[in-house]
């Protein structure tokens, strides 16, 4: 019996997983077809790769050998995979992920400009927080993504698309009350107790209390939301305030008339949205030109967001 691409997975999965039936979950098998698989590899490398006990999975000397080797192995597959798909520009399957605090407010602009100019994309989208794009970027299970950079993650192609401001958001009351009749707003300014956050795991929300200079366990109430539009309800029902990114005015304000926003003083608070990538193949037309668009697309946004009354 030769080795088999398969097995090799098989090993990856369980080596990351310590669990058979999680790794058979993860490669859309049985725990028997896996077990059977890895049992096979063993005995024609006629060593065990893994030892099984009441506490788990855990690998044996000669397993960590055969793990090194075969992630190393499936790289390169994947880089030829890489290369061979990519070789003919922006066409095919595209699976890109999406932060949720750019997703709404960017994708209804960009998508047009994406499909005007390409021809047999098939785009598959993904939204989700940050980490876990960068999870499923790794495990190749998605081509792209779309975050707030730097992404922290050495071996990843970077490329900044357009910078977004954060505003003041809450009610007009309350905004006045934290300015106290000064021209120019800070955000060390800003009452601890006012500020509502997106729940934990959100970039955003970290931006935030990095900018103000706080750490989430600092304050008494934490009042952890799940989007942006509930944070700009409750702030513009007098709950508390937000940073509202500039991408996301336009809409927010349309979906909550009361809201208002201010402009913080220079240098003014704000995030870097990029597009990254796994470095793997030489070809990197498709990569340029998705950011191209997704840079004309994120720009026009946030140049109509500035251009609105109110700030």
């Amino acid at each position: 019996m030769n080795i088999t691409l398969r097995q090799l997975t098989y090993v990856i999965a369980l080596a990351e997983t310590r669990h058979f039936g999680q790794a058979a979950a993860r490669c859309h098998v049985t725990q028997p077809a896996l077990s059977n698989q890895i049992k096979e590899l063993e005995d024609r490398l006629q060593t065990p790769l893994f030892l099984r006990d009441r506490k788990g999975v855990s690998l044996t000397s000669a397993g960590q050998d055969v793990l090194a080797t075969a992630k190393r192995i499936m790289a390169e597959l994947e880089r030829m995979e890489d290369a061979v798909h990519w070789q003919k520009g922006l066409t095919g399957r595209l699976r890109l992920g999406v932060i949720p605090t750019v997703a709404p407010y960017l994708l209804p602009i960009a998508l047009p400009l994406i499909r005007a100019r390409t021809t047999g994309l098939d785009l598959r989208l993904r939204e989700a927080q940050t980490a876990d794009l960068l999870a499923d970027l790794e495990e190749g299970r998605l081509d792209a993504a779309i975050i707030a950079l730097p992404s922290g993650v050495t071996g990843l192609v970077e490329a900044p698309l357009f910078t977004d401001r954060f505003l003041l958001a809450g009610t007009s009351a309350q905004i006045a009350r934290i300015s106290g009749g000064r021209a120019a707003l800070h955000p060390a300014m800003i009452d601890p107790e006012l500020l509502l956050l997106l729940e934990e795991g959100h970039c955003l929300a970290d931006q935030a209390l990095e900018v103000c200079g706080l750490r989430r366990r600092d304050r008494r109430v934490d009042l952890g939301a799940a989007s942006l539009g509930t944070l700009c309800r409750l702030a513009a029902g007098g709950l508390g305030v937000t940073f509202l990114p500039e991408l996301a005015r336009g809409d927010e304000q349309k979906a909550t008339p009361d809201l208002a926003v201010a402009r913080f003083a220079q240098p003014e608070p704000c995030r870097t949205i990029g597009l990254v990538r796994r470095n793997l193949s030489v070809h990197t037309d498709w990569f340029d030109t998705l950011a191209g668009l997704l840079q004309q697309a994120g720009t026009q946004v946030v140049r109509d967001a500035g251009h609105a009354p109110g700030t």
